[in-house]
């Protein structure tokens, strides 16, 4: 399935409205400006192209996109590696459609072992669309919701009034998911069940459609999470990424906490409060008894 070139073109043009001449290091080229990032021939100069290739670039007119072309353009405007990277699926050429993954994943063992050893701070273990694969008790404990295997952690997070209310820096952390969202994306395209829930979100969700808009993209990587807890009270965490080379579409979301820290105090008391649930044996919830 080719990808679409509106969504190359879009993204150039988000990422160049960003830009200024002075950040890009050249004088400004004279005439009235409509908006303070770059005009298109400015671009265009610095990546070494003609104005009207550009052009063709960023109105999705051009088929294919050479490696040359692309490595100028990510200098041009200045691209972090997960942009870079995103500009690249964006601009991969047109593959036959194969055949579609399994609806049912299974978790990768690997990963569910790692997350048994971490059994002292909450650990979440998400598949394909955020889909919730295991977790652990003290997860279901600092978030206060049940996230059973086979749920959308995006609907959680975007859907349930208690995600909001009690991820303290909510905000923060939900337009993190949008930029990662956006950035699986650009790696799936041809994933219509993702691509349709994404379309969901955005059309029920405002702030969604705001992130979604900014075309801000953001690979799996370390973000902080504070949680209001209503019994244990404040809980910081800092929220890292652990993926496998042979599982790359599985994520164990793994909460670190500071040795010592207030957090990491009442976390033993946190787990003594987890009740017992069931669960099927091949989608676990780790420490919890099957049924």
């Amino acid at each position: 399935m080719s990808h679409d070139r509106s969504a190359f073109g879009a993204f150039l043009r988000a990422r160049r409205d960003r830009l200024t001449p002075a950040q890009a290091g050249i004088d400004a080229f004279p005439g009235p400006r409509r908006v303070p990032g770059l005009r298109r021939e400015e671009l265009a100069m610095l990546a070494g192209l003609s104005t009207d290739h550009y052009s063709r670039l960023e109105q999705g007119r051009q088929a294919t996109v050479s490696q040359s072309v692309l490595a100028a353009l990510t200098r041009a405007l200045r691209l972090n590696e997960a942009e870079a990277a995103h500009l690249r699926d964006l601009a991969a050429p047109a593959t036959r459609v194969r055949r579609s993954a399994p609806e049912v994943q299974r978790p990768d063992p690997g990963l569910l072992r790692l997350a048994a050893t971490l059994d002292h701070v909450p650990v979440l273990l998400l598949g394909r669309r955020a889909e919730v694969l295991a977790r652990n008790a003290l997860l279901r404990a600092a978030l206060g919701r049940p996230l059973r295997p086979g749920s959308s952690f995006l609907n959680f997070l975007f859907r349930d009034p208690l995600a909001r209310e009690r991820i303290v820096n909510w905000a923060e952390f939900g337009a993190w998911s949008v930029a990662a969202m956006r950035m699986e994306v650009g790696r799936r395209p041809g994933d219509q069940r993702l691509i349709a829930a994404v379309h969901d979100l955005r059309r029920t969700d405002p702030d969604v459609a705001r992130w979604w808009d900014d075309h801000t993209v953001r690979d799996y990587a370390s973000v902080p999470k504070r949680i209001a807890h209503p019994e244990a009270g404040p809980l910081d965490f800092n929220i890292e990424i652990v993926t496998a080379p042979h599982a790359p579409d599985q994520h164990l979301i793994v909460y670190t906490v500071e040795p010592d820290s207030s957090t990491a105090q009442v976390l033993p008391i946190l787990a003594s409060w987890a009740t017992p649930e069931s669960a099927p044996t091949w989608l676990p919830i780790l420490g919890e008894s099957p049924s």
